[in-house]
């Protein structure tokens, strides 16, 4: 019906049509008793690591752990930096401060949102030098750069030639922040094959937060890396840094993924090819209706990327109008993220000003996210766009489309 609810994400009906897999699967745990590790999530790590054409996989509690884990598994430790993007959610920044690390940032490209490369590689030959040893260091404070972690944002992933080229380079480490970007592939001219997020950098971090594209129904994460060193390294730090049961070689933390949680992913993980072209059909429908009226700036997709649409974010002149607008209209939205990281008082000690990153910081004023689901039918998507439409296009006219 015309002012029936559209949800921002409808998390609602995958879980209704899947109900009986996922009661099934919560029975076999009651019956066994198996709740921590185990075949279920010994199974689930396979199938996730072929997915991503990783070699590895090692599920933890959740996404910042992922990143974190990483991190410290690849090496990172107090004194070191790491260069990342402050157009991404905090936990990106918080598993570099929680290593022992501290973030620096570049801005982000002005079409993808991701980090742009010749930011990245202006930051390192302008704010850094190299030290006796050959190691890339900070001019402000000596710090080792360790690795820079690109963000998949949105679901499509970053320039990782350009980026692995850069850091290799400078002697750093890429670290893949995938938390929005399972099943998401860029087209490597170096390896002339379309790779997947996961399986680029020395290690990726992923979230299943239940509302990324492959949620749990809790808490969850993984690292994916084709190193396996720095998988079993992950895998002790997960678990109080045990190789075996009340032997610690390390320090670690107790990070485990949840038995549970692993086998409704390996039930879910079966779905996701399906999800994934739904999204990517919806994302073709918005594309097709706003390109008739020009009245948002659409997501930017490269020849090199196949997003996979974690969510659906265009850019307006009046954002706050448009988003109370559409309230009223039953519509839902997100704003991903209104306050980048530069900006956040939890970061307030790192020393930046307003207008270091002038292009996340006009972005931050002017995104908004559509909803975006696989459930989303093509006559919601249209009533979507005819409410956008209708909000931007005032009697006066169209307001101007931003560059």
């Amino acid at each position: 019906m015309a002012n029936d609810p559209i949800p921002f994400l409808d998390l609602v009906t995958p879980h209704k049509e899947l109900e009986q897999e996922l009661v099934s699967v919560f029975r076999n745990a009651l019956h066994s008793a198996g709740f921590v590790g185990g075949s279920a999530v010994e199974n689930f790590e396979r199938e996730f690591a072929a997915f991503c054409d990783a070699r590895h996989c090692v599920g933890v509690a959740n996404g910042t752990d992922a990143l974190r884990f990483a991190l410290i598994a690849a090496g990172v430790k107090a004194g070191d930096a790491i260069v990342t993007v402050p157009n991404t959610f905090i936990a990106t920044a918080e598993a570099v401060s929680q290593a022992g690390a501290r973030p620096y940032f570049v801005d982000v490209d002005e079409r993808t949102y991701n980090m742009d490369p010749i930011r990245l590689r202006g930051f390192l030959e302008t704010e850094c030098s190299r030290n006796g040893h050959g190691e890339t260091i900070t001019r402000d404070g000596g710090l080792r750069i360790k690795a820079v972690i690109p963000v998949h944002l949105y679901g499509q992933m970053a320039d990782m030639d350009a980026i692995a080229a850069i850091a290799e380079e400078f002697g750093i480490l890429v670290i893949e922040d995938a938390c929005q970007a399972h099943g998401a592939e860029y087209f490597s001219k170096k390896r002339n094959a379309w790779l997947k997020a996961g399986s680029v950098g020395r290690a990726a971090a992923f979230s299943f937060y239940p509302g990324k594209n492959l949620g749990a129904c809790g808490e969850a994460g993984a690292v994916t890396t084709n190193d396996e060193h720095l998988a079993t390294r992950v895998r002790m730090i997960r678990d109080h840094g045990q190789a075996k049961k009340y032997y610690h070689d390390i320090e670690g933390y107790n990070g485990r993924l949840d038995a549970i949680q692993a086998s409704f992913l390996s039930v879910k993980l079966k779905h996701l090819g399906k999800w994934t072209s739904q999204r990517r059909e919806i994302a073709r429908w918005y594309n097709e209706y706003f390109g008739k009226a020009g009245s948002v700036v659409t997501p930017f997709e490269p020849n090199w990327s196949r997003s996979v649409y974690h969510l659906y974010v265009v850019r307006v002149e009046d954002r706050q109008k448009l988003q109370s607008d559409l309230t009223s209209q039953n519509i839902g939205t997100g704003i991903h993220y209104p306050v980048p990281l530069h900006q956040q008082k939890a970061y307030a000690h790192l020393g930046y000003r307003n207008g270091d990153f002038p292009v996340t910081e006009r972005f931050s004023e002017q995104i908004i996210s559509l909803p975006m689901s696989p459930q989303l039918t093509e006559p919601q998507v249209e009533r979507v766009v005819a409410s956008v439409n209708n909000a931007l296009f005032q009697s006066t006219g169209p307001r101007s489309r931003l560059a």
